[in-house]
């Protein structure tokens, strides 16, 4: 976190080892759920939403929190968007302005998050990306899961710290996907 993160409700503490659960065939339909949930309340605001985190990828174990990507106009114009999502249950939790003006918004329940940023911005598509490759590639979704048992058994104070220690793996498997989609459709500038 940079020194420009605010947070604005406490991190989400482990205290001990994170637990995994099996993939749940019911994810995908909560997901549409919630998701219809954030467009009828943001209406045009929503430009886009994406069932992201590992409960989108079928058969990986994850942690029962369903993560959901907004994309809206504009991220930094909260009051476009808050305020709505406040009406349905959410809690703004996390301000990043050096990180892409992310912000994470929690479900009511605290199974629910939901990160938002600007319309086109690049992390979006990583997202995304790295989720289509783990619905497509079973060796790099069996290398993320087995990365994420060994981690998630270890001790941890803060969710978040668990979550970042995955970035290594997380890398690896997005460099893959990038180069894979690179070589299936180069630039008109790149030799194909």
């Amino acid at each position: 976190m940079s020194d420009t993160t605010e947070r604005l409700i406490p991190a989400t503490r482990a205290d001990g080892p994170i637990a995994l659960v099996e993939y749940d065939p019911s994810w995908p339909q909560r997901f549409e759920a919630i998701a219809a949930d954030i467009r009828g309340a943001l209406g045009p605001v929503a430009a886009r939403v994406e069932h992201t985190g590992s409960t989108s990828v079928p058969g990986l174990a994850a942690k029962p929190i369903i993560d959901l990507t907004l994309a809206v106009p504009d991220s930094r114009a909260e009051v476009a968007y808050v305020p709505p999502l406040e009406a349905i249950g959410y809690v703004l939790a996390l301000r990043e302005p050096d990180w892409h003006e992310h912000r994470l918004l929690k479900g009511a329940d605290r199974t629910v998050n939901l990160h938002v940023f600007s319309a086109g911005n690049p992390e979006i598509e990583r997202m995304v990306t790295f989720r289509d490759w783990l619905r497509s590639q079973p060796a790099d979704r069996e290398l993320y899961e087995r990365t994420k048992r060994e981690l998630a058994a270890r001790h941890w104070e803060i969710v978040q710290d668990y979550a970042d220690a995955k970035t290594a793996v997380v890398e690896e498997i997005l460099a893959r996907a990038i180069e894979a989609a690179r070589s299936r459709h180069p630039k008109p500038d790149e030799p194909g």
